[in-house]
């Protein structure tokens, strides 16, 4: 969960514990409340059947219902864990199974996992003993881990997802404390989170073995983390408590609207709609936005949702979800998305009439923000077939930054960007193939956020390049892009390119210096000197920032990175630009294809590249990309991140018109190895300069964005994003 409350708490809290006082950033903490199920708390579940003392289990519930409230209220991320196993019991160890009915003379039960009981079959997902007890219901929004162990950590995605939520403090509850509560606190406490057991929200089958394994928790100076009670707990809390949670518990509708003050980003939607604010007023708002817009900026949209379509999807919304305390996490807000990304119903163009269809299925990344309550506005313009970094290639017209109208608006996804930079919504899915969801969004003032290849499903996108294309989050925040991400997340077997979110997980620093310490690299000088002097000057004003919060500057071997960005379009990878697209697809469409985009397209065929360079290109991806791991390694010569220049300048219209292929080569100087290597990346904005500065014509008037990109290695997207989003915050301040 994400709320506007959580960022008004005091960066520290700090409650009475055992061994000593506990301290704990808010807005990095989350309630872990582990197995409430009917399986372990209702009679005739597993818990019952292993002759385990009802009575003592329930004795936690109360207190925990009490604690995720306090936690709810306050905007705290909420964990929930269900230990259970496939139907199939595929994934459950023999040992699990067979131990106890091993036990000779054993005449307690003769159950095992499986089973069929009242409940269903005994710890089975899918049945209803498995599932959580209905007091403790999750609320939308809210992380269900399913475990097959005691532990949370084996063998599931709660590392992954709560590095992913910038988590490193946990507060854990729930059963039993001498069996899952204690294994799940110490695994966490091996992986680095400071973790404090909330001593009336757990409970077992044994008094003696709670008192004990609570004990063996803060021993020896806080071996494994620390106790507490809960009323110190919900006392910190009452301060900052919403007044207005009794309204939000309501079903009724406040008596004079709540006003709308504009603030599109996640958290700021939430807390207004919570307080009674109706989407249907947001999206009348922003259609007013959206029509006075279009009149300074046209092209930037190439299917808008009509407005009283708009309104109908927002008053639909709004009475599926009457009550105001059990929102999902993307309730009316409101964002677009790349037409080259299908929805059903829906042309997909590609910004190329030709090869426009009506999509009969949607992309899962449409269907996942709309399953999260959000609002689709419509689908935005790009370069054609997604070839460009310009934003200057597609018949449907070329929007503009929008800080100047003389200058590029980037792309290809430059409908995307310009929605986010005018407020004209909350965030955009656009696609990055070659840096077309970064470059955009640092001339528009926003951030870009490129998954590492795989977490998000490409499934429903018409490809640019198949083995390079990476679905991307344009949003006005780091933390908005990364809640996006969170929600949107997930392995689509249909996707050949598809990563399990799973990889090897770095352990967190929570405490102390090393909390809040990064190394970085950037590239050397010689290769900075594409640059214009305005945009040296702006990254090395942003190296110093980051030097600022905790930044380590470390040299880096630069060559993987330099030698990458030539092999996408010096080789042969840029031939597969053409390999999605039908054999005759050049000679039946020269006359529809955009002039730049058919220049390209002529160049790769004149080429005659062969199936041997191809290899040798792949196997050169494969040396460049270990040696990029290299950089990233896990190891104290490691780099956490490496900073660039999001571009080397900036263009203006007339510009990239008189010269289009190679200002947008030089676009791509810092972006084009991205995908190459596999990594994921973050383009932040770094501020702003004049555009004298960057034209040398002092009579021009206004400003520009500059833009910086982090670039972390493969899967390191949670630690990649939380850098970004201490220098994005860090700089608001």
């Amino acid at each position: 969960m994400s709320s506007l409350l959580l960022e008004q708490l005091p960066e520290l809290l700090t409650i009475d514990a055992k061994p000593y006082a506990y301290s704990f950033p808010p807005k990095k903490t989350a309630l872990l409340i582990i197995d409430m199920q009917r399986d372990f708390l209702l009679p005739t579940g597993f818990g019952e059947i292993q002759g385990g003392d009802l009575k003592m289990v329930q004795e936690s519930i109360a207190p925990t219902k009490k604690l995720l409230e306090a936690c709810r209220a306050v905007g705290l991320t909420i964990f929930h864990t269900r230990e259970g196993h496939t139907p199939d019991l595929s994934d459950m160890p023999s040992s699990k199974v067979e131990r106890q009915p091993a036990l000779p003379g054993n005449t307690q039960h003769s159950f095992v996992i499986g089973d069929k009981a009242t409940m269903g079959r005994l710890l089975t997902r899918g049945e209803y003993g498995h599932d959580i007890i209905d007091e403790l219901a999750p609320y939308p929004g809210e992380v269900v881990i399913d475990k097959p162990g005691k532990g949370s950590f084996w063998n599931t995605a709660i590392m992954h997802k709560l590095k992913s939520h910038g988590i490193t403090h946990l507060l854990v509850s729930g059963v039993t404390t001498e069996c899952c509560f204690a294994t799940s606190i110490r695994e966490a406490n091996d992986r680095g989170f400071e973790c404090c057991g909330i001593e009336e929200a757990t409970a077992g089958y044994n008094a003696e073995f709670k008192s004990s394994s609570l004990d063996m928790i803060h021993w020896s100076q806080g071996l494994f983390g620390f106790v507490a009670n809960l009323q110190p707990l919900i006392d910190a809390f009452e301060p900052y408590t919403n007044p207005l949670k009794a309204a939000t518990d309501s079903l009724s509708p406040p008596l004079t609207p709540t006003v709308w003050d504009g603030d599109l980003r996640i958290p700021a939607l939430q807390e207004a709609y919570k307080n009674g604010l109706s989407p249907v007023a947001v999206i009348s708002s922003l259609y007013k936005t959206i029509d006075a817009y279009e009149k300074s900026n046209t092209g930037v949209w190439i299917h808008l949702v009509p407005k009283d379509q708009a309104l109908a999807a927002a008053e639909a919304l709004a009475a599926a979800y009457p009550n105001k305390a059990k929102l999902p996490a993307l309730f009316g807000v409101p964002f677009s998305i790349k037409d080259s990304l299908d929805i059903a119903g829906l042309p997909t163009t590609t910004a190329c009439p030709p090869l426009s269809f009506i999509a009969t299925t949607s992309s899962p990344v449409y269907d996942s923000c709309i399953s999260h309550g959000a609002l689709l506005i419509g689908k935005t313009n790009l370069d054609q077939l997604a070839t460009g970094l310009t934003g200057c290639r597609s018949p449907y017209g070329m929007p503009h930054s929008v800080f100047n109208p003389d200058y590029i608006s980037g792309g290809s996804s430059s409908g995307n960007a310009v929605t986010v930079g005018a407020n004209l919504c909350t965030f955009s899915i656009a696609t990055d193939t070659a840096g077309s969801g970064r470059v955009p969004s640092g001339f528009n003032g926003v951030v870009g956020y490129k998954p590492t290849r795989g977490l998000l499903s490409t499934v429903g996108l018409t490809p640019a390049c198949l083995s390079l294309d990476c679905i991307a989050i344009i949003a006005k925040t780091v933390s908005d892009a990364r809640k996006v991400w969170s929600l949107c997340e997930s392995y689509d077997a249909r996707d050949r390119y598809a990563k399990w979110p799973m990889g090897f997980e770095r352990h967190v620093n929570s405490i102390g210096a090393a909390a809040s310490k990064f190394k970085f690299g950037i590239p050397p000088p010689e290769a900075l000197s594409v640059c214009s002097p305005i945009y040296r000057s702006k990254f090395y004003e942003a190296v110093a920032a980051l030097q600022a919060i905790g930044g380590e500057l470390k040299p880096i071997d630069w060559s993987p990175f330099d030698k990458a960005g030539r092999l996408l379009y010096d080789g042969t990878f840029v031939s597969e630009r053409l390999a999605s697209l039908p054999d005759d697809f050049l000679e039946k469409n020269r006359q529809n294809l955009h002039p730049v985009i058919l220049q390209l397209f002529e160049a790769v065929v004149a080429r005659n590249s062969t199936a041997v360079q191809a290899y040798r290109d792949i196997q050169a991806k494969a040396l460049y990309t270990r040696e990029a791991e290299n950089v990233f390694g896990y190891s104290g010569e490691g780099v956490d991140v490496v900073i660039v220049p999001t571009t080397p300048t900036h263009w203006k219209t007339e510009q990239v018109l008189a010269d289009p292929i190679k200002k947008n080569s030089i676009l791509g100087e810092f972006t084009h190895f991205g995908n190459i290597l596999d990594l994921c990346a973050v383009a932040t904005p770094a501020g702003t300069y004049k555009v004298s500065e960057l034209s040398g014509n002092e009579s021009d008037q206004g400003e520009l964005p500059f833009s910086i990109t982090f670039l972390g290695g493969t899967r390191l997207d949670a630690e990649t994003l939380e850098i970004a989003r201490r220098f994005q915050e860090a700089g608001s301040k």
